[in-house]
């Protein structure tokens, strides 16, 4: 009986042998798993000098780089065996598997149904490959020890918006492109890498230089240089899949061959957030939005309003809703405010202005072509910067026209805008309208709060193009010791085609402003934020507030207001340095661009002085009647 048992036991193990995958491979295996011009020295030399000579970073592509038999296993693999998972940020839309690290860790269940994408991982990080890429790179050493793979798949409307790729101790990039290998994959179709140049080391470009359109089987990489390798992924247009495996090398870890002491901290010192943060290249960043003082006697004039008077309600009368201007409905819109520190007024702007504006701004989509590059872009319209920031067609209030209120008629003048299209004529219009003594009265009587400054901007976001990624207002954003550390922000969304709701209310198309609180470190969220891949060791900080759909049951609680882009509503909410605020980029599918008028104003409430003083003075006159 023993000896019975005793041979069970070893053929049951004999059996587990005969499925468990091979888990090391021999030099000869690793280069067998390879095209077999990767080992030739000439052709080594040649990839050498096309990235020594390359720009607007040292960059390369090798294609074919694996065994197609071995690529095309790995492809029915992915395909086959792994999950994806949708993620969603301000910076990306993607479909992304797990890490493939741990691939090495799994059991010999998991191997049997993944062996060519082990082959895969232990071919691209094998010594043999690592020295190629360290020669053709002009790198140095890389790391053996510390992997860092993911699979993606970009489907349609699928996209990366521009970054470094500088996390931690990252050294080298790649993508492997996987797309259906019996086809082309054609230019129109999107998904293409575009690399950056930049202006001034961590300030990229607004266009991009390259454009590499993927195939199957062709890898691009490049060296990981703080505030110089910007690059993205453009959108991907139609219903097909761009499969890829992206991954990184890293520097030598301790005990590796080219390890040096004390380079990982120099690495990390380097990171592409404290680039962002720095004072320094902040002159770079336009529109400026510098807030403009308010003026002692229009100041002064807000502090003591308490009713619209009869040259107000003429000024107001030619752009808002009737229903707007009535004393009751002032004081509804403004008991929701101080209740909820936000108000949507839907049909800000009357019938009859509201119209004409609607047929101008489409007539400039259909009509006019819209600028794809920044040099294609003319005053009044401008382009904002830096584009791992934002970008979008912007015109400033007050550098174009001037609306101001004569002490005879106050009634608002305006400088003439001579060859402006009528669309431009008309925002800038409201803009300047933003801008009047009269309308700040009325916003004051809505808030019960009085701006002390102003900084208004009329936008644009072309689909394809534009977007604003997730920031915050400045930690201290109270000039003086009156005045609120928050802003009084507005938004004036003026899509003509979001009249048809169907346009925009799925969110699939972009262009939403979405509000959330800021529930980590902003240095660790902005720093994981660069790209879809993270390391093994910072799984832990995956609660990212931006990657606000994939919550549970696709819900956020950190998500405080999502707007998707509507036609002719004005929202007004507080803002303080907790929330984060971004607008979604616009997808190349869009049905047209979101057009807005972006207003911010610091703020300070209402002196209470006066009222108790009134208060006061009431009691003392009924204490009198009382004791006469």
């Amino acid at each position: 009986m023993t000896s019975k048992r005793k041979n069970d036991k070893e053929s049951f193990k004999e059996s587990l042998d005969l499925k468990k995958q091979k888990t090391t491979f021999t030099k000869d295996e690793v280069k067998s798993f390879f095209n077999k011009q990767i080992w030739d020295t000439e052709f080594q030399s040649q990839v050498q000098k096309d990235v020594a000579q390359s720009s607007p970073y040292k960059w390369g592509t090798i294609k074919p780089l694996i065994d197609d038999t071995l690529l095309r296993q790995v492809r029915r693999e992915v395909l086959s065996e792994i999950a994806f998972t949708k993620k969603e940020t301000d910076i990306y839309k993607v479909y992304q598997s797990g890490d493939l690290a741990n691939l090495s860790g799994l059991d010999w269940d998991d191997l049997s149904r993944l062996p060519s994408l082990y082959k895969l991982r232990a071919a691209i990080y094998s010594q043999e490959f690592r020295d190629v890429v360290s020669k053709i790179t002009g790198c140095g050493k890389l790391s053996g020890v510390k992997t860092d793979m993911s699979v993606n798949t970009y489907t349609k409307g699928c996209h990366l918006l521009t970054h470094d790729d500088v996390i931690g101790t990252r050294r080298v990039s790649f993508i492997l492109y996987l797309p259906d290998p019996d086809k082309v994959w054609k230019p129109q179709y999107g998904g293409a890498l575009r690399l950056f140049p930049s202006v001034v080391p961590n300030v990229p470009h607004t266009d991009y230089e390259c454009k590499l359109v993927p195939q199957f089987n062709q890898i691009a990489f490049f060296t990981v240089q703080p505030g110089l390798s910007f690059h993205d992924v453009e959108e991907v247009r139609e219903e097909r899949h761009r499969l890829s495996i992206q991954g990184w090398f890293h520097i030598p870890q301790k005990g590796e061959d080219g390890y040096i002491e004390g380079e990982q901290e120099k690495v990390e010192a380097l990171s592409t957030l404290q680039q962002l943060q720095s004072k320094e290249l902040q002159e770079y960043d336009y529109p400026k939005c510098i807030p403009k003082s308010l003026v002692k006697d229009e100041l002064d004039l807000l502090e003591t309003c308490t009713s619209l008077d009869e040259s107000d309600i003429n000024i107001l009368e030619k752009f808002l809703n009737p229903v707007y201007i009535k004393p009751e409905t002032l004081k509804t819109l403004c008991q929701v405010f101080i209740e909820e520190s936000m108000v949507e007024i839907k049909d800000f702007f009357k019938p009859e202005f509201a119209d004409t504006l609607k047929d101008l701004l489409r007539d400039e989509e259909i009509n006019k072509h819209t600028p794809q590059k920044s040099t294609e872009v003319e005053l009044p319209w401008q382009v904002s910067v830096p584009p791992h920031k934002q970008r979008f067609m912007y015109i400033e209030a007050g550098d174009n026209k001037e609306l101001t209120q004569s002490e005879e008629s106050k009634e608002p003048e305006t400088k003439s805008c001579t060859g402006f299209a009528d669309a431009e004529k008309y925002l800038l219009e409201i803009t300047e309208f933003l801008r009047s003594a009269a309308f700040k009265k009325w916003l004051k009587l809505i808030t019960e709060l009085v701006p002390t400054s102003e900084s208004i901007v009329a936008r644009r976001f072309r689909p394809g193009h534009d977007f604003i990624l997730a920031t915050t207002i400045e930690e201290n954003v109270a000039r003086t010791t009156e005045e609120e550390n928050a802003l009084l922000e507005a938004t004036l969304n003026l899509t003509p085609t979001a009249t048809n709701l169907k346009n925009w209310e799925s969110g699939e198309f972009g262009g939403y402003e979405l509000c959330m609180m800021q529930t980590i470190k902003s240095g660790k969220r902005n720093d994981k934020r660069n790209d879809i891949g993270e390391e093994k060791e910072e799984e832990e900080d995956d609660d990212d507030p931006a990657i606000y759909k994939a919550a549970k049951d696709g819900e956020d609680d950190s998500v405080l207001y999502t707007s998707q882009c509507k036609w002719n509503s004005l929202t007004l909410m507080v803002r303080d340095p907790s929330i984060l605020k971004f607008v979604k980029y616009v997808s190349i599918n869009a049905k047209g661009s979101r057009w807005d008028v972006s207003c911010q104003w610091n703020i300070k409430s209402i002196d209470d002085d006066n009222d108790e003083n009134d208060e006061k003075e009431k009691n003392e006159e009924k204490q009198e009647e009382v004791g006469n």
